[in-house]
């Protein structure tokens, strides 16, 4: 399993890392020996919105050879919105089986396209933002469409990290890393919609 998170100029740090720690454990905790990750982006380094800076393992390079695709938002997604080299690089992400966002990375991944006929969510601030890329958007906190799942804001990507990795392995697994982080993580009350 190779997982392409995706990194860029003023992104919110937790909306990444929010989801990148229940899905690495899959690898440190040995529930998925094989799941390997990239930090991408399109520059040579990344600065948050806050100031922390992260460097990228791939620059550039197509995303076609993932499993996984991982968008988070931030204020930096405002002007990739109509970038049109970034979109076109993350529609290189095209055949990935697997997209996810956080946030208002949703909004990035409509305008990709990969939203289009489909329900989405993102930050209860942003819902404008993500109608017109998409058939509608829920209050829901994680929305399942099969091959693309988004979630709500910030926090909402330890919820959706969990939810991956339960639908990538089982519910024991979701329970047990869940458990090692000390996360309260109750599915009943996050409940997704949209067909798997």
């Amino acid at each position: 399993m190779r997982a392409a998170f995706i990194i860029f100029e003023r992104m919110t740090a937790l909306d990444l890392v929010g989801i990148y720690d229940p899905l690495t454990r899959l690898k440190s905790m040995d529930v998925m020996p094989n799941f390997v990750f990239d930090l991408c982006s399109l520059t040579r380094t990344v600065t948050d919105d806050r100031g922390m800076r992260f460097s990228p393992d791939r620059i550039g390079e197509s995303l076609a050879d993932y499993d996984l695709l991982v968008v988070p938002g931030g204020f930096g997604t405002r002007p990739l919105e109509s970038d049109e080299a970034f979109l076109d690089w993350l529609r290189s992400g095209a055949p990935v089986p697997l997209k996810a966002s956080v946030c208002t990375g949703s909004v990035l991944l409509g305008a990709a396209g990969f939203l289009a006929g489909r329900r989405a969510t993102t930050h209860p601030g942003h819902v404008d933002e993500l109608a017109p890329y998409c058939a509608g958007v829920s209050a829901q906190r994680i929305i399942d469409e099969g091959d693309v799942v988004t979630s709500g804001g910030v926090s909402a990507g330890i919820d959706l990290g969990l939810y991956l990795v339960e639908r990538l392995t089982d519910t024991a697994s979701r329970e047990r890393i869940a458990k090692q982080m000390d996360y309260p993580y109750r599915w009943q009350d996050l409940p997704a919609i949209g067909t798997r």
